[in-house]
């Protein structure tokens, strides 16, 4: 993987991690996705990051203690100072490493500055048509929630 654009976390599942059912609860696969999501921004700005949106997280898959956890993240788009990334969560048993990807969602990341304020971040161009494809994803979900925003403000003045 490019080490600016995309990075990966590997860790185990650990008995701290899981709910009364036995299984990973979904606070913590969100926490590793910020986490994955706030590394691989940074890395691509060459700036302290902060979560602006995480969107359609889908919990596909459970994950249990002791499973081995790849959190990949990789930039799809990036603005003037955003950067959108898409997070897959992936985990196996060590002893079998039959990969299963467990969750994904989108997660937009702002650059920022020391005075806190927004900075600009590198361009990131889509080569591949898998790149091409996930830009125009990232591009449909920016017009879905401002479409979203819109519905959501006129329902509050109504």
């Amino acid at each position: 993987m490019n080490n600016k654009r995309e990075l990966t976390l590997r860790f185990l599942a650990e008995p701290g991690d899981v709910n009364f059912g036995g299984k990973v609860h979904g606070g913590a696969v969100m926490k590793w996705i910020d986490l994955a999501a706030y590394a691989c921004a940074s890395g691509w700005s060459s700036s302290y990051c902060v979560t602006a949106y995480v969107g359609g997280i889908q919990f596909q898959a459970p994950l249990f203690i002791g499973n081995l956890v790849e959190v990949e993240a990789r930039v799809i788009y990036t603005g003037k100072t955003s950067m959108h990334l898409a997070i897959d969560v992936i985990g196996c048993d060590p002893k079998q490493c039959h990969r299963v990807t467990t969750s994904s969602c989108i997660i937009v990341m702002v650059a920022v500055g020391e005075d806190g304020k927004p900075v600009e971040v590198p361009h990131w161009e889509p080569i591949t048509a898998k790149d091409k494809r996930l830009e125009d994803m990232a591009k449909k979900l920016m017009e879905m929630r401002k479409h979203m925003q819109d519905e959501l403000k006129g329902a509050a003045e109504a």
